[in-house]
């Protein structure tokens, strides 16, 4: 419920100490993403051995993309059904015999169809991550705690594609699957030895539908979401156009264009940790503003560099994105917390619908923002798209998201969970 902070369930409140189940987390989060960074450097050595164009052997990428975000949609709830454990266990068990379906792949298509099954299994981990983090620790914690999980999360993607580079030059590229199947198995086992079940009790008769029907219904969790999700789309949109920019306007090569996106990754990074530095003594919602105003002042700042044309220059247009990053990693973590707070019993279904609105949209504004980016003359379009999207965001968190105005007593809280429950 809005405005509502849960204690964690019993032996919940011990799991929130330890340093092995946030260890499990990260790596249960990581899984699926570093998969999928680590084949990228091998992607030309897959065409000219399976005797492929390029454009094909990029589904490997891009279909796993699809599975990771079918997964959201399909994982998050089944958490809430039957447990985090089982389906995290199933899940990476799914990821496993993909991984060995793609070590002994002898067509394109064959390993194609197998890095998305490994994506769907694998992605368990990236959804459940949040729902426990909501089991375990009180509302106000949680954001914090998304933001370190990210953190650590953004510190293996950055090494992944150097890693499977090395991989793949020493042993070849299917040694890189025997590297994922190994890896799967040990959080597989690390999660089966380490991590109790966690999902709280539901009422008799709740399901996926009626969790569904109240999310829905709330305000709070509808402008949590849509704020979350916008936030994302200066991602996929920066990164879907910032190539052809960088590349074919500024007439810079693509690894030099590597290192520039890498400072925004960079960014985010240091965002995340802020987040985790302040999220205890901040409410949420303060921390949303305070990244909203510098995702606005940011992208306002990108605006105006690229009208006076000081923006052809990357130091400029990366430099202004890297406030935009900051700022946006702050309204990210805040606001799926506060998505998967509404109703913390639901939190697989809540973790579910972010990150398939996250990925499914992150596709097609990936697209436009390559289209922005690949036909105009200047950066003027691209920047314009990505103020616009931190405007709808504020305008989000304004018009939709109501405001908390009064501070209920621990009694009244527990006694407005059991009703709200008992409307299942």
């Amino acid at each position: 419920m809005h405005g509502m902070i849960s204690k964690p369930p019993g032996a919940a409140a011990n799991l929130a100490t330890s340093r092995l189940v946030l260890l499990l987390l990260v790596v249960m989060t990581g899984i699926a993403p570093i998969s999928l960074y680590i084949l990228v450097p091998a992607l030309p050595v897959l065409a000219t051995n399976f005797g492929s164009d390029i454009s094909i052997a990029q589904m490997t990428v891009s279909l796993y993309m699809v599975g990771i975000a079918l997964s959201q949609l399909i994982m998050g709830p089944l958490s809430d059904r039957f447990g985090r454990r089982p389906v995290l266990l199933g899940g990476l068990a799914l990821m496993v015999v993909a991984s060995v379906a793609s070590i002994f792949a002898e067509t394109l298509p064959q390993l194609i169809a197998a890095r998305f099954f490994q994506a769907l299994g694998g992605a368990s981990g990236m959804v459940i991550s949040r729902a426990i983090i909501r089991d375990i620790y009180e509302r106000d914690r949680v954001a914090s705690m998304i933001s370190l999980v990210v953190a650590a999360l953004m510190i293996g993607q950055m090494v992944s594609p150097l890693t499977g580079g090395l991989i793949e030059t020493a042993f070849g590229w299917r040694a890189i699957f025997y590297a994922i199947t190994i890896a799967a198995i040990m959080v597989a086992v690390g999660i089966a030895v380490a991590l109790p079940e966690t999902r709280r009790s539901r009422a008799a008769g709740s399901g996926f539908r009626g969790d569904v029907g109240i999310l829905i219904r709330n305000r709070a969790f509808v402008g949590y979401v849509m704020c979350q999700v916008l936030a994302s789309q200066i991602i996929f949109t920066f990164a879907g156009g910032g190539p052809y920019i960088v590349v074919t306007q500024m007439g810079r090569s693509s690894a030099e264009y590597g290192a520039w996106f890498a400072t925004s990754g960079f960014a985010f990074l240091v965002g995340n940790l802020l987040c985790v530095r302040f999220a205890p003594r901040h409410s949420l919602e303060k921390l949303i503003w305070f990244g909203l105003a510098l995702q606005l002042a940011g992208s306002l700042a990108n605006l105006l560099w690229s009208l006076v044309g000081w923006n052809e220059a990357p130091a400029w247009l990366f430099g202004t994105q890297m406030i935009v990053m900051a700022g946006n990693a702050f309204v990210m973590a805040n606001s799926a917390a506060g998505a998967i707070s509404i109703r913390p019993e639901a939190a697989g279904t809540a973790s579910g619908t972010i990150g398939f609105l996250q990925q499914g949209i992150g596709a097609l504004m990936s697209q436009f923002g390559a289209y922005l980016g690949g036909h105009s003359a200047t950066t003027l379009p691209l920047t314009a798209a990505v103020l616009a999207i931190s405007l709808l965001c504020a305008c989000v968190m304004i018009f939709v998201v109501p405001r908390r105005e009064m501070t209920v007593s621990e009694t009244l809280i527990k006694q407005a969970e059991e009703e709200e429950s008992g409307m299942m």
